[in-house]
């Protein structure tokens, strides 16, 4: 694309999931081969004169745990509580949600999207970055120096939410609310799994949950709470096949020393948090999403009555708040985000992670944050949105388009005006306690 173009570098535009492959790519075209595509150490600077990230789950989506928990997501949560059973039984033979588990079990791709960074990035029992999170009528700020009043604004508009967001699964609403002192936890890992608990009645759509027993089942929520940092082990128990695979390719965690021999191995390179960005000082990055709309953070489970045969958790939609806190409702706590992603995943890389030069961004490639505040169409003839800021829809926003027109005709980060920020990204950055 390039040497047909006059030799101008390329604009590239990822979108979702897209985000976290083109990272990993820029990792393998560097590579010596075998293992990479033996492009050099400069070749993303040769080739590459912006990355502009849309709505990228870089840091991953706490609604890929309750997908491969229980199958669930707040809409299909809500559906369970309106008609019991009828997903779960053997209602015509169709077991829908016991076929959706043992088909979508096998999409590795979906583990790229598990939380990365554990308890440092999303937070322990008792804190998370956004906690206090309050929904609420923003101004937009274009400068880290308005953070400070923009918080003061929202604190005076909305009383404070104590909600811990950093409890990804609760289980019961008590533990979700409660402090960590009160909770008491029996440790899964060491538990052993009982018997096959399948029987004739069940039939022919066989799950890895089949394989645990009551035993094992019941040591996954004598648990009571899991923060990001027990989430892969809980996936181990419960999924030892699927994580199995997913571990061939995905990691998790965040590196000690990223010059470490064993970071050249591929399975790292789609982890921000344990890879590096390439040394190409030119080159700038956009981490661009939509805000405004609720966004799933964390859950209230519930074992099902059904768990003798089909998938023994599902989310607890009774739970909610009563004091009318709006960040609790059906079993789900919502923060900020574009109602896939939260804003913690698509921003904090660009706001804090490589912003300057880090361990995680050698160079200093110059890091932007844009955000588009969410408005829905005002009529039938917008289609879905020329201001859509949701995870999908705002492809056709109208701010995006043009930001990214503008810098594919030779624009840079300045031009468009910087940062570009709505949400509490910095604030939430400046929380996590990650070294740099």
């Amino acid at each position: 694309m390039v040497s047909t173009n006059g030799g101008n570098k390329a604009v590239i535009i990822p979108h979702s999931m897209g985000v976290v492959y083109f990272l990993h790519f820029m990792k393998w075209v560097e590579t010596p081969a075998p293992m990479g595509g033996g492009g050099g150490p400069d070749w993303c600077a040769r080739h590459i004169k912006a990355v502009m990230n849309i709505a990228g789950p870089l840091l991953g989506v706490p609604k890929t745990i309750s997908g491969l928990f229980s199958e669930e997501a707040k809409d299909v949560a809500v559906v369970r509580a309106i008609a019991p059973g009828v997903l779960d039984k053997d209602l015509f033979r169709i077991q829908s949600l016991q076929h959706i588990m043992k088909m979508t079990r096998t999409w590795d791709s979906t583990m790229s999207m598990i939380p990365k960074g554990g308890d440092t990035i999303w937070g322990g029992l008792d804190w998370s970055p956004e906690e206090g999170y309050v929904p609420n009528t923003r101004k937009q700020i274009s400068t880290f120096d308005d953070i400070d009043d923009h918080t003061k604004d929202q604190n005076t508009k909305s009383k404070t939410n104590h909600s811990h967001y950093g409890r990804i699964i609760s289980f019961g609403k008590d533990i979700a609310r409660a402090h960590s002192s009160q909770i008491q936890r029996i440790d899964f890992r060491g538990a052993i799994k009982g018997n096959n608990i399948a029987n004739n009645g069940c039939g022919d759509v066989w799950t890895e949950y089949h394989d645990m027993g009551f035993s094992g089942i019941n040591a996954v929520a004598e648990y009571k709470a899991y923060t990001a940092g027990d989430l892969v082990d809980l996936l181990n128990y419960v999924a030892p096949k699927m994580m199995a695979r997913g571990s061939a390719h995905f990691s998790y965690g965040i590196a000690a020393n990223l010059d470490d021999p064993k970071y050249a191995h591929y399975k790292y390179w789609s982890n921000p948090l344990e890879t590096k960005l390439p040394n190409a000082t030119d080159m700038e990055i956009f981490s661009m999403y939509g805000v405004g709309i609720p966004t799933e953070r964390a859950y209230v489970y519930r074992q099902s009555p059904y768990a003798e045969c089909y998938i023994p958790f599902q989310i607890d939609t009774s739970a909610s708040e009563e004091d009318g806190d709006m960040c609790f409702r059906d079993g789900v706590f919502t923060v900020d985000g574009d109602e896939t992603v939260p804003v913690l995943s698509t921003g904090f890389m660009s706001a804090k992670g490589w912003r300057g030069k880090t361990r995680f961004n050698p160079s200093g490639i110059k890091n932007y944050v844009r955000e588009y505040e969410h408005a829905p169409p005002s009529n039938f003839l917008e289609g879905r949105g020329t201001q859509s800021g949701a995870h999908v829809d705002i492809m056709g926003n109208f701010a995006l388009i043009e930001d990214i027109m503008r810098v594919a005709t030779g624009a840079t980060g300045h031009d468009l005006g910087g940062d570009h920020v709505y949400s509490d990204i910095f604030k939430w950055s400046e929380k996590i306690k990650l070294e740099l």
